[in-house]
C-alpha cells in the first residue's frame, strides 16, 4: 500500500503534537508530586530549628538601612564613573512618580 504525502506529514504532525501533550500531562503530574513532597518535608521541620537570625527584620517605611545607602551609593559611583569613597551622601529624598 502506498501512502501519500499529505498523509504522511499529517501522521508526523500529530505524533509530535500527542508526544508533546503527554509530556505536558507527566511534567504536570510530577509536579504536583513533588510539591506535596515539599509540603511533607516543610512540615517535618519545626519553625524552632530555623535559625531567626538568618532573616533581617524589616525596616520601617521610610527609614534608609545602611544595606540601601550602600547600594544608592555604588550605582551613583558606577554611574558617575568614580569611587565609591569619593562621594558624599547627604541625605536621601522620596520622589513621588
Amino acid at each position: 500500500m502506498e501512502y501519500s504525502n499529505l498523509f504522511v506529514c499529517l501522521m508526523g504532525i500529530c505524533t509530535v503534537f500527542i508526544g508533546l501533550i503527554c509530556i505536558i500531562i507527566l511534567i504536570t503530574i510530577m509536579s504536583g508530586i513533588m510539591g506535596r513532597a515539599d509540603r511533607k518535608k516543610e512540615k517535618a521541620v519545626s519553625p524552632a530549628a530555623a535559625p531567626a537570625a538568618a532573616v533581617p527584620a524589616p525596616a520601617a517605611a521610610g527609614t534608609v538601612t545602611p544595606q540601601m545607602a550602600a547600594a544608592v551609593s555604588a550605582v551613583i559611583a558606577e554611574e558617575m564613573g568614580t569611587d565609591v569613597s569619593g562621594l558624599r551622601i547627604v541625605s536621601f529624598k522620596k520622589i513621588n512618580s
